[in-house]
């Protein structure tokens, strides 16, 4: 069997190859089964989570990856997400490769939200507001800064010297990366709010988004947890999930909006199948707001594993 590291991975999975591949995948369709979702007490920990996650196209590869979660690993200065990613034969059922599924998970995650905005953001967006600095944080500003030519990068984590350190790390590109002091202040001049936290309350308020911005909500993965109020959600004119099925089982960013009365079903315009197949809603103008939810699905692990292999 093949073993692909984070620096395999990293090497393979450029954005520019990413994400069009994810789009390629969820346009074409593969099978993907509920995933499983386990809640584990760890020591010190109670909010573990183990996720099994499957999905294959017929004849070709079949990928599993495990995943386990535990949102006290950012005080230990450890990733919150450890995965492996299994690679098997399509026909035979052999296992080919293991990967990982750390790499894995941060740049497909990044790259689904980058596909997304390439669609839903406007053209002329301009600044770009990352809410979180964990290892996401870092793959969201670079995912998104390779499909849109942004002139400001603003990073705002609740711990000050994290955001401050990642906008350090990112400065060496031509894009103005800087801390952000006030969450208000940056998301009320954002064109594109993208949110990779695990917080259990909501940071970004409606009454903050602009005309026409671009919400991009990536890490509130449970039905307990959101990174947005109602009101934000509520003026979404457009929104997409990445399933309904992982959406309205556990985006607690659209589900208790909907417990709450602030939206119903009908406000989700469509997942992403229908965005990369071009038969869902489009942005209708410059002036609307437009909001991803990703829970993270089997799809856009496949298509980030048959892209490594295959290089």
């Amino acid at each position: 069997m093949r073993y692909l590291d984070q620096a395999a991975i990293r090497q393979a999975l450029s954005w520019d190859r990413l994400v069009p591949a994810l789009r390629q995948v969820f346009a074409a369709g593969c099978v993907v089964p509920p995933r499983t979702v386990h809640t584990m007490e760890l020591p010190g920990d109670p909010d573990g989570t183990l996720l099994l996650m499957p999905a294959w196209q017929g004849g070709r590869w079949l990928v599993v990856k495990t995943a386990i979660v535990v949102p006290g690993n950012g005080a230990r200065g450890l990733p919150a997400v450890s995965a492996v990613v299994q690679v098997f034969d399509g026909r035979t059922g052999e296992p080919r490769a293991v990967l990982d599924g750390g790499e894995i998970t941060a740049r497909r995650t990044a790259a689904t939200s980058a596909m997304v905005a390439d669609t839903l953001a406007r053209q002329d967006a301009a600044h770009l507001l990352v809410v979180g600095a964990g290892r996401i944080a870092r793959n969201l500003v670079e995912a998104h800064c390779s499909v849109r030519n942004y002139q400001r990068v603003s990073i705002w984590a609740r711990r000050p010297e994290a955001a401050s350190a990642l906008a350090t790390e990112l400065r060496d590109r031509s894009t103005v990366v800087e801390a952000a002091e006030s969450l208000e202040a940056a998301a009320r001049g954002a064109d594109v709010i993208s949110c990779a936290t695990l917080s259990r309350e909501p940071l970004v308020r409606g009454a903050w988004l602009k005309p026409g911005s671009h919400l991009d909500l990536v890490g509130a993965y449970r039905h307990d947890l959101r990174e947005t109020d109602d009101e934000a959600v509520r003026r979404a004119s457009i929104i997409y999930v990445d399933t309904f099925e992982g959406a309205l089982a556990e985006a607690g960013d659209l589900l208790l909006p909907m417990a709450s009365g602030a939206i119903t079903r009908a406000h989700i315009s469509g997942e992403l199948a229908d965005l990369c197949r071009g038969t869902g809603p489009a942005r209708p103008d410059d002036s609307a707001i437009t909001l991803f939810k990703s829970v993270g699905t089997a799809i856009e692990d496949y298509a980030a594993a048959v892209l490594a292999m295959e290089s």
